[in-house]
């Protein structure tokens, strides 16, 4: 994908420049329609620097906000772009407190917000649909065969396909032993005795190597080929018979390393960013939050019952690594801590009850990831009895604890959480925790976190 990252960062330019000039549009159609005139006042117009600021500083985070290509499928474009709206809205709403913006006009607020989403969405769906006519017509700069009709060809072809890189164009397969009765039989073009004269008089661009590797002189000889006539010869190596998932292909210097499983946060850089927003999340928790509801906390908690405010408990960490875990307690000092809280628990006060149900318990753990024992977001932190227990019965238990644990978790978002008496809710739980180590992305994180504090707010039913 090296060869075509001009046109990918062209079309993040132009992308950007073309979304700074609907937002800017979008600004003054609001405010045409809520105050009759297209002239920013002062606040208006500081609004809108942050707007589209932030909105800049959200493509830079969000997944491939800005491409216009098929790498995704139409669905994962949509949900990166309501993704990306979420994340600009609550990072908005903070610089608007921030700045002292309180007294803009909410109807102007919704007017701004609504026609900048329409706007971007409809621009989105436009160079979509051009992009596809592209891709699909006689004007693609890219085209492409296969050497090899099997299952790794044909694969290959789904994947590619389904893909619709932007500009590529397929052109068919080359196999000497070629199954007539494979459903892409009729997209075969003939030996490969035949390709280098097809290659030339088509104008082809790359060709994929799929056949197993033990023919040495062959591979050689294409690769010569393509070489001599300014083609692109690429290797797909068929792993179908060792593994039956998704591999990832890292470099150690020159050598080749295969991964069986995703490891997203394995990557430096994607640990550095998620240990940055833990600390600004954290630090921007305790300054403006804790000053004035911890105190509040403390005192409801003091006056129902007797005991400390807070609750210190080892939990596994990352690697099974203990750390001592901070809460707020929410039950009567008792000796069975090591016990899971259930439905109608008698040692749970009533000011604990409603500390968990909206999650408020865990605001202490802030400092649990300030300290770096835990993250925003991760797999939650079981007891200690728990680890014991479901690394036994349970296969992949283990795998969350390859990662830091997290105040809150896709697990939990997703409708698993509370008391686990029932072996497949602990391994749904788990099965989420894996999924989420295996699919990590920023954007996912302030996805679990918004949904975090849409739960506060309506409650969750399986919290007690």
């Amino acid at each position: 994908m090296n060869k075509y990252r001009h046109y990918y960062s062209f079309n993040r330019v132009l992308s950007l420049i073309l979304d700074f000039t609907l937002i800017f549009f979008a600004f003054k159609i609001s405010n045409l329609f809520r105050y009759g005139n297209m002239e920013f006042d002062y606040q208006y117009s500081v609004f809108f620097v942050l707007f589209a600021l932030v909105w800049w500083i959200v493509s830079g985070f969000s997944n491939f906000l800005f491409r216009i290509d098929g790498i995704f499928s139409c669905d994962k474009k949509v949900a990166n772009l309501i993704n990306g709206f979420i994340l600009h809205a609550f990072l908005l709403a903070s610089c608007i407190v921030i700045f002292n913006l309180e007294q803009l006009s909410r109807l102007l607020l919704l007017y701004t917000y609504l026609s900048t989403a329409l706007l971007i969405g409809v621009s989105r769906l436009l160079m979509d649909q051009i992009s596809g006519y592209f891709t699909k017509s006689d004007m693609a700069h890219t085209r492409y065969v296969i050497v090899g009709a099997g299952p790794a060809a044909t694969a290959l072809h789904q994947t590619l396909n389904a893909n619709d890189n932007l500009g590529t164009k397929f052109m068919g397969f080359f196999d000497d032993n070629a199954d007539e009765l494979s459903p892409y039989y009729s997209q075969v073009r003939g030996e490969l005795a035949e390709l280098k004269e097809y290659c030339l008089q088509n104008s082809i661009d790359e060709i994929y190597y799929t056949l197993p590797l033990t023919d040495k002189e062959q591979v050689d000889d294409l690769s010569e080929f393509a070489d001599d006539n300014f083609v692109y010869f690429r290797i797909v190596p068929d792993f179908s018979a060792i593994v039956e998932r998704d591999m990832n292909l890292y470099f150690y210097h020159n050598v080749p390393m295969l991964s069986i499983r995703k490891e997203p946060l394995e990557i430096a850089s994607n640990r550095v960013v998620k240990r940055i927003f833990d600390v600004a999340f954290s630090l921007t928790v305790t300054f403006l939050i804790f000053p004035w509801l911890l105190p509040l906390i403390a005192l409801a908690i003091r006056l129902e019952s007797k005991g400390p405010i807070f609750f210190k408990q080892l939990r596994p960490g990352k690697k099974n690594r203990l750390f001592v875990c901070y809460k707020f307690r929410t039950m009567f000092v008792n000796n069975q801590t090591e016990l899971q809280a259930t439905k109608d628990d008698p040692r749970i006060t009533k000011v604990g009850r409603f500390l968990r149900k909206t999650n408020l318990d865990e605001l202490p753990q802030f400092f649990n990831v300030l300290l770096g024992d835990m993250s925003v977001v991760g797999p939650r932190p079981n007891l200690v009895s728990q680890l014991d227990h479901y690394s036994k019965v349970i296969s992949k238990y283990k795998m969350r604890h390859f990662v830091t644990p997290g105040i809150t978790g896709y697990a939990q978002v997703s409708g698993y959480r509370g008391e686990t008496k029932e072996l497949r809710l602990m391994e749904k739980r788990v099965e989420y925790d894996v999924r989420y180590m295996e699919n990590w992305s920023f954007m996912m994180d302030m996805k679990i976190i918004f949904l975090t504090v849409w739960n506060m707010i309506k409650g969750e039913k399986n919290a007690y």
